[in-house]
């Protein structure tokens, strides 16, 4: 018997395509939208839900539970990204960064925890992204979210251990979907201090999202994880990864050139 996936964020991106692509291989795949309504021709069921709102997460538990008495794997993957430089980024803008990738995140995964414990057993699989195990710039309140993602189920999978509950963190580095195009560009104060600096790094930036990978590799990385008995915690994908995180982690002052680097020659 197939396994029950639950997919946040399943309407477009990595959420569509792993979601296709788990329903093509036999998977039960229920699928979250905040305006399903729109998408009436995708293959698996999608329901409402505003990880942003707690009444839409509590209506939509409540939903859930009508179309399934067991949930195998939860995959987190609803949020977006802010760009924009710290100091001329509104801090509304970075309250609202946290309230849905950081706590839309852990309220969705707590409203579930009752029927994974209740279950004893289950995985939660979260998209987050390389910038949650580094820092570059432009990218402060995102990097910082993701960074608050990583503690908090780094903690949580001690606390589940006891109910055979596995989890696992996915970092992509760039890769194609619509998170760079559909990013929230800060438009806060302009400090004239920053005029040169802001011109490279939005270049920067820019450049990584037009050189970005096609997603297929993050695709892969989670069903992998779906199929395994024993899955890693962190799983970082793409390509250079191992690199970064080597170069962060043994060599930091090589790893801050090559980020300053990126920037002055973009």
């Amino acid at each position: 018997m197939k396994k029950t996936v639950l997919i946040t964020g399943a309407s477009s991106g990595f959420g569509l395509m792993l979601a296709t692509q788990l329903h093509q291989q036999g998977y039960n795949v229920i699928g979250t939208s905040r305006t399903p309504e729109k998408y009436a021709l995708l293959p698996f069921k999608l329901l409402r839900l505003n990880i942003d709102d707690d009444e839409s997460i509590k209506s939509f538990t409540q939903e859930l539970l009508r179309h399934t008495q067991r949930l195998d794997v939860l995959v987190n993957n609803a949020g977006y990204m802010v760009t924009g430089l710290a100091e001329e980024t509104p801090l509304e803008l970075g309250r609202q960064q946290f309230e849905t990738n950081f706590w839309g995140t852990v309220k969705v995964t707590n409203a579930l925890l009752p029927l994974l414990r209740a279950q004893k057993s289950g995985q939660i699989i979260t998209v987050s992204s390389i910038v949650g195990l580094i820092g570059p710039p432009n990218l402060s309140f995102y990097t910082a979210s993701k960074h608050a993602v990583q503690g908090f189920f780094k903690s949580l999978r001690f606390e589940l251990n006891p109910f055979n509950i596995k989890v696992s963190m996915v970092e992509p580095v760039w890769f194609k979907t619509n998170l760079g195009s559909n990013a929230v560009v800060a438009k806060g104060r302009s400090i004239g201090d920053y005029n040169g600096y802001r011109k490279q790094v939005n270049a920067a930036t820019q450049k990584g999202m037009d050189e970005a990978q096609a997603p297929d590799a993050v695709i892969h990385t989670i069903v992998k994880l779906i199929e395994t008995k024993e899955p890693k915690f962190s799983n970082p994908v793409g390509k250079m990864t191992g690199m970064i995180l080597f170069l962060q982690s043994y060599a930091p002052k090589m790893f801050e050139g090559s980020i300053l680097k990126s920037v002055q020659t973009a």
